[in-house]
C-alpha cells in the first residue's frame, strides 16, 4: 500500500477527506500530524502479511475514539475499495478482520486460512463498533510452556499477527525473564553455574515463574539466555509497534537456595506444590524483609535497562499454594497478607514508580477456602486502585468446576482495583473438543451490566495451551468487542459461513449437535483412557461421548463431496474423525483392561489388537492435520539447540512436559497427536499390558530421551479416510445394537 504523505495544509487536508471518504470531515477524523502513519503502517503491514498484494485496495484511516481509551473501528466498502478507520492499529486490524469474516466469508486462524478468490472487494455498509473494555487480554503464564516454549522469532509473528486480527491488545509477554533473572543473582554475589541450575527446563519456566518449581529437568545456559534476549525484543517491538500493553514481568519474592546460603538471618519460607521433593520447592521471601523490595527495584532496572520502559508488570506470589500465615491468629493473619500486597507492589514500584501491578486471579478461585474476602480485601488495600489489575482468569469455573459464585462478584469486583474479566477455555494444550460457547456467549454482558463495570477495564482469555478448538477463540474474539450477549445459534452459523465459505442444510445440523455436546463440555481433564493406562482416579475427566457427537460427525463428513477442497473443513473433518475414532479405541480399551481384570488373556488380546488398530489409522489421519502432529513440537525445541547435545537436551524437555510430566503430573498434557500416538501411546500400552508393569516408568525416561523420527505416513486421501473409518464404526455400532434388540 502507498502510504498516505503528510498534507501541507488544511485544504489539503479537507480535499483529502473528501477525496478518500465522500463524506463531511468531522472532528475526530482529523489526520494528525505523524500519528496518521505510526496508526496506520503497523496495521497495514499485519494485512499484507496476511493477504499479500490483496491489500492494495485497502484503506486505512486514523481516526480519535469518542470514548477515550476504548478502540473504534469503522468499516465501509464500495466500488472494491475497503476503507477501514480506527484509533489504534488494533482497532484497524481488527476492523479489517470482521471485514473478512463478514462480508468475504473469510476466516484466519491458527490451521489455516479461508479467503475466497474474487475480482474485488464487496461492498459493505458502514457498520461503526466499540469495544467496552480498554484491554482485550491474552494468554496465561503457563501457555509459556504448553505451547510456546520453543518458538522462534517466525512462529511468533505469526501469533502475534492473529493476536492483531483478533483484537488482542494486552498480550502476556514473559520471554527472557531468566535472562534478567541471572543478572539480578549474580550481581548480588550468586554464581551463574548454580543459578541456571536454580531455573527449570525451557519447557517449565511457567512454574518457576511462579514459585511452584525449581531445579527440574535440564538446567539453563548462556545460549538460551541470548536467543531469548534477541528474541524478546523482536517480540515487544512487534507488539508496541501496534500500540499493544505488554505485560511483562516482575520480582514475585521467590529466591535461590544459594541466597539463603548467603543471607542465613532472611526470613523466608518454604512453599509446596505438585508433589515434587523439598529440593525442587521454592522459598518466598517474608514481606517484611527489605531485601523483597530490593530485588524487585533491581529487576524492573534490569529489565528496563534492556527492553526499555514498560508499564504492566506481571508477579504472582501464591499460584496454587497455601499463603505463609497463621491459622490461628486471624488478624495477624490479615496484616501481613496487607504487608504482602503492599510489599510486592513496592518492589515493582520502586523500579518504575508509574507501574501497574498486575496478578492472575486464578488462585482467589482455585483457593476460595483461603482467600475469603477479609482475606482478599486485606492484601489489596494499600495498593492504588490504579495501580493495579486482576485478571478474574477462569469465569466459567466458579459454575463447572467449584461450585461457588462468580470470583468477581464475591470479592464485589476486586475492591476497587481495575479488574480483567476471562476465561481459561483450555488446560494443558489438551487437544480434546471442549468449551462451553453458550456460556461465553451470555456472561460477560453479566459483568459488564454489574455494579463493578466501573472498575472492569478488560475481557481475555488465558488458556494454558492454544492451537486448538479455533471455535472457542473466534468467538471470544467477538465478545471482546460486545456490549450485550452474542445469541450463539445465530453466531455458529455465521462462523460456518466464515470459516467453509458455506453453510449447508447437514453442517447446520452438525453444528447444532456440536453446540449440544462437545462444545457443552467443560472440564481441565478430557483424556482417553488410553492416554492414562487406567482411569485416574486424581483427576478425573473424560472426552465428550455423547451420541449427539458421534451423529455430528457423521454429518460433518456428509459435507465433504461440496466442501472437501475447503482447506478448514478438511483440517476440521480430520479433527472431528480422529476425535470419533479415540473414542472408539477407548471403547476396546477399556475391554482390554477389563479383559486382563478377569484373567481372560484371549479377550484381551483381541480388544487391544482393535484399539490399537483403530489408532494406527488415526494417527495417519492426523498426520495431515497441520496442528495436531509431534514432530514440529521436536523440531521447534531442537531449534534452539546449538550443538546435538543441546538439540537432544531440548527435545527430552519438550517430550517430558507432555507426558510424564513430573510430580503428580503425569498424562496431564494429553495430546491427541500423530507421532506421538504411534510412537508413545500404544507402545506404553503393550508395555503395560503385556510387558512388565514396574518398567513402565523405565520405558516412559527411554521414550524421553531418545530422539523422535517421524515415520508416519499420512493418507493420500485423508478425508476419503475419515469418512471410511468413521462410516465403518458407525456401522459397526448399528450392528451391535441391532444384535443386542433382537437377543
Amino acid at each position: 500500500m502507498k502510504i498516505l504523505k503528510k498534507p501541507t495544509s488544511l485544504v489539503n487536508i479537507i480535499l483529502l477527506f473528501c477525496i478518500c471518504w465522500s463524506q463531511p470531515l468531522s472532528a475526530h477524523e482529523q489526520k494528525v500530524p505523524g500519528v496518521n502513519d505510526s496508526v496506520t503502517a503497523p496495521a497495514m503491514a499485519v494485512i499484507q502479511r496476511t493477504i499479500g498484494d490483496r491489500a492494495k485496495n485497502i484503506k486505512l484511516m486514523y481516526r480519535a475514539s469518542a470514548k477515550e481509551g476504548y478502540d473504534t473501528f469503522t468499516i465501509e466498502a464500495s466500488n472494491g475499495i475497503v476503507r477501514i478507520t480506527g484509533n489504534s492499529p488494533v482497532a484497524l486490524t481488527s476492523g479489517f478482520y470482521t471485514y473478512l469474516k463478514e462480508a468475504c466469508k473469510a476466516m484466519v486462524s491458527w490451521s489455516g486460512t479461508q479467503l475466497p478468490e474474487f475480482s474485488q472487494w464487496p461492498d459493505f455498509k458502514e457498520k461503526k463498533v466499540t469495544s467496552p473494555y480498554q484491554y482485550r487480554y491474552f494468554l496465561n503464564v503457563v501457555t509459556y510452556g504448553y505451547t510456546m516454549p520453543y518458538w522462534d522469532w517466525e512462529r511468533w509473528q505469526k501469533e502475534i499477527d492473529w493476536m492483531a486480527l483478533h483484537g488482542i491488545n494486552m498480550p502476556l509477554a514473559l520471554v527472557a525473564n531468566e535472562a534478567i533473572a541471572l543478572r539480578v543473582w549474580t550481581k548480588l554475589g550468586l554464581s551463574e553455574k548454580r543459578t541456571n541450575e536454580f531455573f527449570t527446563g525451557a519447557a517449565y519456566l511457567p512454574w518457576h515463574r511462579m514459585g511452584n518449581l525449581n531445579s527440574w529437568s535440564f538446567p539453563l545456559d548462556e545460549d538460551w539466555h541470548q536467543d531469548q534476549i534477541a528474541l524478546q525484543h523482536k517480540i515487544l517491538s512487534r507488539m508496541r509497534e501496534l500500540a499493544s500493553k505488554p505485560v511483562v514481568p516482575a520480582f514475585a519474592g521467590f529466591v535461590p537456595e544459594e541466597f539463603l546460603e548467603k543471607h542465613p538471618e532472611v526470613k523466608l519460607s518454604q512453599l509446596d506444590w505438585g508433589g515434587f521433593p523439598k529440593n525442587n520447592n521454592a522459598f518466598v521471601l517474608s514481606p517484611e524483609s527489605p531485601w523483597f523490595r530490593k530485588i524487585g527495584k533491581l529487576f524492573v532496572e534490569e529489565w528496563e535497562k534492556e527492553f526499555g520502559k514498560c508499564t504492566y508488570y506481571l508477579s504472582d506470589t501464591f499460584n496454587e499454594m497455601d499463603v505463609p500465615v497463621p491459622k490461628d491468629d486471624p488478624e495477624k493473619k490479615y496484616e501481613i497478607l496487607a504487608k504482602y500486597g503492599k510489599t510486592i507492589y513496592e518492589s515493582i514500584a520502586a523500579g518504575n514508580p508509574d507501574a501497574v501491578w498486575v496478578t492472575q486471579g486464578w488462585t482467589f478461585g482455585y483457593m476460595h477456602h483461603i482467600w475469603d474476602k477479609k482475606s482478599l480485601s486485606a492484601m489489596l488495600k494499600p495498593i492504588p486502585d490504579d495501580k493495579m489489575i486482576i485478571i478474574d482468569l477462569a469465569c466459567e469455573y466458579p459454575d463447572y468446576v467449584w461450585y461457588i459464585d462468580p470470583v468477581w462478584q464475591t470479592h464485589e469486583g476486586f475492591y476497587g482495583k481495575q479488574w480483567i474479566y476471562s476465561f481459561v477455555p483450555n488446560f494443558g494444550g489438551k487437544t480434546a473438543l471442549t468449551g462451553v460457547l453458550k456460556f461465553y456467549a451470555d456472561n460477560p454482558a453479566k459483568a459488564l451490566a454489574s455494579p463493578y463495570r466501573k472498575s472492569l477495564k478488560g475481557f481475555g482469555s488465558a488458556p494454558e495451551g492454544t492451537e486448538n478448538n479455533e471455535v472457542v477463540y473466534d468467538l471470544l474474539a467477538d465478545l471482546g468487542w460486545s456490549e450485550e450477549a452474542i445469541d450463539i445459534n445465530k453466531w455458529i452459523g455465521k462462523y460456518a459461513v466464515s470459516r467453509y465459505g458455506v453453510n449447508p442444510p447437514e453442517m447446520k445440523v452438525a453444528w447444532t449437535a456440536l453446540l449440544q455436546s462437545a462444545y457443552n463440555t467443560f472440564g481441565s481433564y478430557p483424556r482417553y483412557t488410553w492416554q492414562t493406562l487406567t482411569p485416574d482416579q486424581r483427576r478425573k475427566g473424560k472426552i465428550n461421548d455423547d451420541p449427539r457427537f458421534l451423529n455430528a460427525v457423521e454429518r460433518f463428513l456428509s459435507c465433504a463431496e461440496q466442501l472437501g477442497e475447503n482447506e478448514l473443513y478438511r483440517n476440521d473433518a480430520i479433527e472431528f474423525a480422529a476425535t470419533y475414532l479415540g473414542i472408539k479405541a477407548d471403547d476396546f480399551y477399556k475391554v482390554a483392561l477389563m479383559a486382563e481384570k478377569n484373567g481372560d488373556e484371549e479377550l484381551k488380546k483381541k480388544a487391544f489388537a482393535e484399539t490399537i488398530d483403530i489408532l494406527h489409522q488415526t494417527d495417519r489421519l492426523l498426520a495431515s492435520h497441520p496442528l495436531h502432529q509431534l514432530a514440529p513440537w521436536v523440531r521447534l525445541a531442537r531449534g534452539h539447540g546449538h550443538s546435538t547435545a543441546q538439540k537432544n537436551k531440548y527435545e527430552a524437555d519438550a517430550k517430558r512436559l507432555i507426558t510424564t510430566w513430573g510430580g503428580f503430573q503425569e498424562d496431564y498434557a494429553a495430546r491427541f497427536w500423530s507421532g506421538l500416538i504411534s510412537s508413545y501411546y500404544i507402545p506404553r500400552m503393550e508395555q503395560y499390558l503385556f510387558g512388565d508393569k514396574a518398567k513402565v516408568n523405565e520405558w516412559e525416561e527411554k521414550w524421553i530421551n531418545t530422539p523422535y523420527a517421524a515415520t508416519v505416513e499420512p493418507f493420500r486421501d485423508p478425508v476419503t479416510e475419515a469418512k471410511r473409518l468413521v462410516m465403518k464404526y458407525s456401522f459397526l455400532d448399528k450392528e451391535s445394537a441391532d444384535e443386542k434388540q433382537k437377543n
